[in-house]
């Protein structure tokens, strides 16, 4: 490509193709070592401003779409935007295989604060679920060729869903709030591993969720 006209920090970058065109402000300070903090904002104002970069959030950035190789898979960029976190409730539903419908945001859970960022490349939510534990009945999966990211097993998925959905309790919705309002197969659930949930019960705080799972893990055993 041709990169007459193109900004100075977007040329720079360009060159070293970052992986999915993602970047953050240590690779601008490691390209530019000699500028100071406030030059080394001015060429990532510059190289916005003109499109040829996304901020992503403070410090995070991409290529626009022209300038990278790929596109950045939405479950990597959501754990570059909120650390630590892993993909969870409908969208890690989604992923599975276990809702019907595609799921347009990236919802994750963290152990830190509730957030959201809306950006170029999709808007991202991160849930806060109290845990002890937060890569309980997670695991690491290879969601692009050379890209990983913490992504929640369906039980775990349900259980962070469970929490979020306050009004959900397994003695007034049992089984028919995944069936009946997220249309999950029955014979999906029964095929459900229930391997992590030991991990996931002696991890998970909140006790209208726990009852929620050993309900759960009664029906299916």
């Amino acid at each position: 490509m041709q990169n007459y006209g193109m900004q100075r920090l977007t040329e720079e970058v360009f060159r070293r193709s970052p992986p999915m065109g993602l970047f953050d402000d240590t690779m601008v300070a490691n390209l530019f070592p000699d500028h100071s903090i406030g030059a080394r904002r001015a060429l990532v104002h510059r190289a916005v401003s003109t499109g040829e970069v996304l901020r992503l959030k403070p410090g995070l950035y991409c290529l626009e779409a022209r300038l990278r190789s790929g596109q950045p898979h939405p479950f990597v960029v959501a754990a570059m935007l909120c650390y630590p976190s892993q993909v969870s409730l409908e969208t890690a539903l989604s992923y599975h295989g276990l809702i019907p419908e595609a799921v347009r945001e990236v919802a994750s859970v963290t152990d830190g604060r509730s957030r959201s960022f809306t950006t170029g490349l999709g808007p991202f939510t991160f849930t806060r679920v109290p845990c002890d534990d937060l890569r309980a009945g997670v695991k690491v999966v290879e969601v692009a060729r050379g890209a990983w990211a913490f992504v929640a097993t369906p039980l775990r998925a349900i259980a962070d869903l469970v929490y979020v959905r306050r009004e959900v309790s397994w003695a007034r919705d049992g089984l028919s709030f995944l069936t009946e309002s997220m249309r999950i197969e029955r014979e999906d659930l029964e095929a459900l591993s229930l391997d992590p949930f030991d991990a996931i019960h002696s991890s998970l705080r909140s006790r209208r969720t726990l009852r929620y799972l050993e309900g759960l893990g009664e029906e299916l055993t």
